[in-house]
């Protein structure tokens, strides 16, 4: 089975996702996290099934699309990975954001 890490950039970006869609609704701003969580979840099962993030071509730095949002996450080992970024899919991503 493997591990699940959200890294405290990435609970800080889905505080912030919360934190902004509040401002308009509490509830559909439960039900966005919820949905990032939700998406993350199966990735235990199947941690390939991101693509590779087309900014850096590294096949252990992968993404998974959710509405507006690309959660980056990075493949340590076969018992690990990583939650790097929650990005808003009109944000430019760089390699010095993710870590």
């Amino acid at each position: 089975m493997v591990k699940i890490n959200w890294t405290p950039l990435s609970l800080s970006d889905l505080k912030n996702v919360f934190d902004f869609i509040a401002e308009d609704s509490n509830r559909y701003a439960q039900i966005t996290v919820n949905k990032i969580y939700l998406r993350v979840s199966g990735l235990d099962k199947q941690p390939f099934s991101g693509r590779i993030v087309p900014e850096f071509e590294d096949k252990k730095i992968r993404e998974l699309i959710d509405g507006n949002y690309r959660i980056v996450y990075e493949i340590i080992c076969e018992s690990q990975i990583d939650i790097l970024r929650i990005f808003h899919s009109a944000r430019k991503l760089k390699k010095d954001n993710i870590k």
